[in-house]
Formats: C-alpha cells, sequence, structure tokens
C-alpha cells in the first residue's frame, strides 16, 4: 500500500471515531444537565445507536454495493450528518432533541461499515495491514475526550458544544471523504439479490459453527453490561464530583490503542490460530466481570486511581477478547 493511501485511511479512521467520541460519551450528562431527562429518555437516546446499527447492514446491501462508490456514499452521510448534529445542539427540550439525534444515527452507523469497506478495498492484506491504520480511529476517539475535559465543558454545564464540534468535524470529512481513493460498489445494478440476502438470513448458516455460536451467544451478553457503561458512566463520574471525566474515561480507548499496536505482534509471534482459541474468549469475559466487581467493592467515587485500576482490567479483557475475534 502506498504511504498517500495510507495516510488517507489513517485520517479517515481518525475523524470517522473523533466525530462519535465527541459526543456520544457525555450525552447522558447533556440530556441531565440540559433537560433534566429521565432515565427512560437517556435509555431512547442511546438506543438510537442499536436500531441504526440493525438498518445498517439493509442500506449497505440495497443501495451501497450495488449503485455508488462507497466513498461518495460516506461523503453525503457525513454531510447530511453535520446539520442534523447542528440542529441536535440547539435543540430546547428533549422532543426536539430525539428525533434528530435518531435520524443522525441512521444515517452514521453505516458510515462505520462504509469506512471499513473503503479501507479495505485498498489493502494487499487486510489482517496485517488494518490494525494501524484503524488505530487511528481509537486516537480521534482519544483526542475528542481530551478536548472535552480541557475545554471544561461538563463542569461548566456546556455540553452542547461537544455538538458543534462534532458537527464541524463532521462536515470536515464529509468534504474529505470525496477526496479518497475510489471504491466501485461490489455488486452489479443488475445482479438480483434474493431476499434472504436482504435480510442477512445467510450468515445464520454459520451458526451451525460451535466456536462462532459461542461467540456469537456471548457477544450479545457482553453488549447488556456495554449498554450500562456507555449510557450512565459519565453521567455517574460527574455527579460523584470527578473533574473532567470525559478525559478520564479515555484510558479505555488507550486500551485499545495499545492492544491494535500489539496485534501484528501477537499474531507473528503465536499465529492466528493460537490467537483465537477459546479460551482467549473466556478469559477475556471473566476479565469483564472483574472489572464491574472492582468498580462494586470500591464504591467508585471521585478517586481517579480506582477508576485507572478498572481501566486496566478492561485494557486486559480488550486484548484477550479482540484476539478470539480474529
Amino acid at each position: 500500500m502506498e504511504l498517500k493511501v495510507r495516510l488517507q485511511l489513517s485520517f479517515l479512521f481518525f475523524l470517522e471515531f473523533f466525530i462519535w467520541g465527541a459526543w456520544f460519551v457525555t450525552m447522558g450528562t447533556f440530556l441531565s444537565q440540559e433537560f433534566s431527562s429521565s432515565g427512560g429518555e437517556l435509555a431512547m437516546a442511546y438506543e438510537t445507536q442499536s436500531i441504526g446499527a440493525i438498518i445498517a447492514p439493509f442500506f449497505i446491501g440495497l443501495v451501497a454495493d450495488r449503485y455508488f462508490a462507497a466513498q461518495k456514499i460516506l461523503g453525503m452521510l457525513h454531510l447530511i450528518g453535520a446539520g442534523l448534529l447542528f440542529i441536535v445542539s440547539n435543540a430546547e427540550n428533549f422532543s426536539s432533541f430525539y428525533p434528530y439525534i435518531f435520524i443522525y444515527m441512521l444515517f452514521f452507523m453505516p458510515t462505520l461499515a462504509l469506512a471499513n469497506s473503503v479501507a479495505f478495498h485498498q489493502m494487499d492484506d487486510p489482517s496485517k495491514q488494518f490494525a494501524s491504520i484503524r488505530v487511528l480511529g481509537s486516537v480521534g476517539w482519544v483526542l475528542a475526550g481530551l478536548t472535552i475535559g480541557y475545554m471544561a465543558w461538563e463542569g461548566a454545564q456546556t455540553l452542547k458544544y461537544t455538538f458543534y464540534m462534532a458537527s464541524s468535524a463532521s462536515a470536515i470529512l464529509g468534504v474529505y471523504s470525496f477526496s479518497l481513493p475510489n471504491t466501485p460498489p461490489k455488486l452489479g445494478s443488475k445482479r438480483k439479490i434474493s431476499i434472504h440476502e436482504i435480510l442477512g438470513l445467510d450468515a445464520l448458516a454459520m451458526l451451525k459453527d460451535r466456536g462462532f455460536l459461542s461467540f456469537f451467544i456471548a457477544s450479545i451478553l457482553i453488549c447488556i453490561p456495554l449498554a450500562f457503561y456507555y449510557q450512565h458512566a459519565n453521567q455517574f463520574l460527574n455527579e460523584v464530583g470527578m473533574e473532567a471525566a470525559a478525559s478520564k474515561m479515555i484510558l479505555g480507548q488507550i486500551s485499545e490503542v495499545l492492544f491494535l499496536l500489539l496485534l501484528p505482534i501477537f499474531i507473528k509471534r503465536y499465529g492466528i490460530k493460537k490467537c483465537s482459541c477459546n479460551w482467549n474468549l473466556s478469559l477475556g469475559y471473566s476479565l469483564f466481570i472483574i472489572c464491574f466487581w472492582r468498580c462494586w467493592i470500591a464504591n467508585m467515587d471521585a478517586n481517579f486511581w480506582n477508576y485507572t485500576s478498572w481501566c486496566m482490567l478492561r485494557f486486559l479483557f480488550c486484548i484477550w477478547t479482540n484476539l478470539y475475534r480474529l
């Protein structure tokens, strides 16, 4: 892969995850501070991500893979998203906030798959090249958290600026996407797609594999506590008095950065089969249980080191579970 293409793709992932990290982590705190939203309203706002993720494959299969180059759709979605985020930042109540954040997530979630599609199309060996490029996405998320903490938007209760920041970054990425290497449609517009392909039912055959079935079930179960974490962690840390909580929470993404940098070393030293064995999954999820147990017994307060020890355990969880996903 040429250096120019590598830099282009790295900046793509940097902006992609900077946009997401700029508002998603602190949205619960924003809603509670700005609108005094109830727990049910916070749940409604965060479930838009899941709904968007469910709908995204249909959009990719019916439109992106058949009619348009991936980078052009990516650009259009982010430009529309920039406008939606700007509207969201000026919402006066939850009723005017929710519809736009819901629509935004319907547009944003497909961009994750589109960004991967653009990247994989340019790679000769994704298993070796993707990690070093994708790591810039985690760096973007980290920088977004550091910016929020440095600007003290949480303490000043001015988290609406996070949406302005995300809107600006989305506009930049929207324009930038049109300069990315061409990624033509994978499927011809004349090719007929069966209802099984549209609904993804063909993928259900993979569940016959015992290892994949175990991973599938475990992934669903682990997403339950993760949903609570993303929805309430920042709000909780702010309520117990932790200053610049968003900039502390990036420790989780720093663990992801370290893993992505270590990934090629693990594969080279141990091989992909050993790295992805079942015991890695079991050990990783066991560490995740210990993470939350650590929070419970420590009565997690504003103490920075309590949270740091939690993130160190999360780092180990990240290593072992992602090795299995290989």
